[in-house]
């Protein structure tokens, strides 16, 4: 009678126990997925996407842009997992940052570097494997450029966002070369509106986050500017100003027609009056205002760019 009671106790346990492991399975899941920076890497994917299309003169090869998007994606989520291994300990000293996987303990540091690693492998060979050697080289460049340079970068220099913005523009680029492979003036016009776009967006955030990258240690512009951050505010003038004609360029390489020549030119007057308005006014509102700004126009932007291809 006791050893059936003990094995009942046993079951007992094993079925208590089995949604205790699934969950702890599901949440650690949730970790890893969380070091990929999914939401940030879902605007690399559709502008991968964007590049390819409109370099695409007829029909799109699905399998080719399918390939290009997994194989650019999984390059993504290897810098960005790379990216906060390297910045474990600062993003521990920041309210809004602490909580990730690694400074908060739930994955450790070696297996992060690990999954890193072969993501970013993974990611290479998929594209120099069943796309082509020179997104492939674009995807290793973007990578390393991101973790070797602009990761470490953020603590010595606030020129880090324009470094940054670098291989933040590529993924364009690269689906330009996928489908043509090759290097083309509409694919650097693509890259140029991806760059200029950058400053004004990440700039906005770092002054919403000041106290924040502070607090981490990291030399983002507003952190070594002025109180009324007038450097930051000037960069955020020029950048919005010059991303206005760099977004005609193409119009006039005949990428897309008139009507998103004229939408570039509204879309891009009112995105530099709330540039305008963050620089008048010097407030957190008016940085928040330009930030919302920002992910509103660049899909829409290249929304009608698709739409008007020639």
């Amino acid at each position: 009678m006791k050893s059936l009671t003990h094995i009942s106790e046993l079951q007992e346990g094993s079925v208590a126990d089995a949604p205790a492991s699934a969950c702890a399975a599901r949440t650690r899941a949730q970790d890893y997925y969380e070091l990929t920076k999914p939401r940030m890497n879902f605007l690399v994917v559709i502008t991968t996407m964007v590049g390819f299309y409109l370099a695409s003169a007829g029909p799109l090869d699905w399998p080719l842009l399918v390939s290009t998007l997994l194989g650019t994606l999984l390059t993504a989520a290897g810098a960005s997992v790379l990216n906060q291994h390297a910045e474990r300990e600062y993003d521990a000293l920041m309210p809004r940052t602490r909580n990730r996987p690694l400074p908060a303990g739930r994955v450790e540091p070696g297996e992060a570097l690990l999954f890193g690693v072969l993501l970013g492998i993974a990611g290479v060979a998929c594209l120099a494997l069943t796309v082509n050697l020179l997104t492939a080289m674009l995807g290793a460049f973007t990578l390393l450029s991101y973790v070797l340079v602009y990761t470490p970068m953020k603590r010595y220099s606030s020129l880090n966002t324009v470094v940054g913005a670098v291989p933040g523009a590529i993924p364009p680029v690269m689906g330009f070369t996928a489908a043509t492979g090759a290097l083309s003036p509409q694919a650097l016009a693509l890259f140029g509106i991806l760059f200029f776009w950058q400053l004004p967006h990440f700039l906005a955030i770092a002054i919403l986050y000041r106290r924040d990258y502070c607090a981490g240690g990291f030399k983002m512009l507003p952190c070594v500017d002025n109180e009324k951050l007038e450097l930051t505010h000037r960069q955020i003038l020029l950048n919005g100003a010059a991303l206005i004609p760099v977004t005609l360029v193409p119009a006039m390489l005949r990428v897309a027609g008139p009507l998103y020549f004229t939408a570039a030119v509204l879309l891009g007057l009112a995105f530099f009056s709330f540039c305008v308005s963050c620089a008048i006014s010097g407030e957190r509102s008016d940085a928040r205002k330009l930030f919302i700004a920002s992910i509103i126009y660049l899909p829409v932007l290249l929304a009608v760019m698709m739409i008007d291809k020639l």
